[in-house]
């Protein structure tokens, strides 16, 4: 976890807001906006890996023939779909990277902002 700046060292320090001022926030229409842009990713996103995801695993139990079919040379269907799902692993994560780097990070340092503000 890391340390508030060091007001002796030339670094702005923060107050800490009480319960009251988070659950405030919290029914404010910027955090209703931040959650609600975060979770129209998110669950979507979830939902669609979760299907790919099951569906590899379906064929797995119920389509070995075709999980087992050559595409080319000595790399089956199987082996395809299943390096698939790291491929999507790793493209999910770099979607929400540029997603939480573009829409989520800016509103949540807005609301930080608002919350502790800086105190000279």
């Amino acid at each position: 976890m890391s340390q508030p700046p060091d007001p002796a060292a030339g670094g702005a320090s923060r107050r800490t807001p009480d319960a009251a001022e988070f659950a405030a926030m919290q029914a404010s229409p910027e955090f209703q906006e931040l959650r609600s842009r975060f979770r129209a990713f998110v669950f979507p996103m979830t939902i669609a890996f979760l299907i790919w995801y099951f569906l590899y695993v379906l064929l797995s139990i119920y389509a070995t023939g075709f999980m087992g079919t050559m595409a080319f040379g000595n790399i089956t269907w199987g082996l395809i779909i299943g390096l698939g799902q790291f491929v999507t692993t790793f493209l999910i994560t770099f979607l929400y990277i540029r997603f939480a780097n573009r829409e989520i990070d800016p509103r949540a340092e807005a609301i930080r902002r608002e919350l502790e503000g800086e105190v000279a």
